[in-house]
């Protein structure tokens, strides 16, 4: 699924220049990463902002298209999965996850962090991006040979 993903993103990308994919991949890596856990908050993709060029229409071109590659990226997946069956251990994990994703937003991310100190904000507006359930488990390790525990090694 990953793969997937990652190579509908590429693919848009290349159609414009082909250093944009491993260049904005990179960047994802590293603005997604929970520094104070060490690990990435998901499976990535590509990140970028400020573009610099004197063609602004080339830029509006390719985040036009890296815009419309989500649908043909994420889609299929969900109807791929739409119908798995899930156990509570399964839920568990993703309010796990979910953590992290809250940990990223209120500790690492600009515009949180922007929005949160502009003197006047409306603060539920800022903060309704975060899921409404999460978890933190003390120390928590998926089990040993675990789908968990392949997905934090893929990551």
């Amino acid at each position: 699924d990953a793969v997937h993903f990652h190579n509908a993103l590429k693919a848009a990308c290349d159609r414009h220049d082909a250093s944009y994919y491993p260049r904005f991949k990179e960047w994802c890596d590293k603005y997604f990463f929970n520094a104070h856990r060490g690990e990435t908050r998901g499976v990535g993709g590509i990140f970028f902002d400020d573009l610099e060029s004197s063609d602004p229409e080339r830029v509006f071109k390719f985040v036009y298209d890296a815009g419309k590659a989500f649908v043909p990226s994420y889609v299929p997946l969900v109807a791929k999965h739409k119908n798995d069956a899930f156990t509570d251990e399964h839920k568990r994990w993703q309010q796990i996850r979910r953590g992290r994703y809250v940990e990223f937003n209120l500790i690492h991310d600009r515009g949180t962090k922007f929005g949160l100190q502009t003197p006047g904000a409306r603060i539920e507006s800022i903060l309704m991006s975060l899921p409404l359930t999460a978890r933190w488990e003390y120390q928590h390790k998926p089990a040993p040979g675990s789908e968990e525990e392949r997905l934090l090694k893929a990551l």
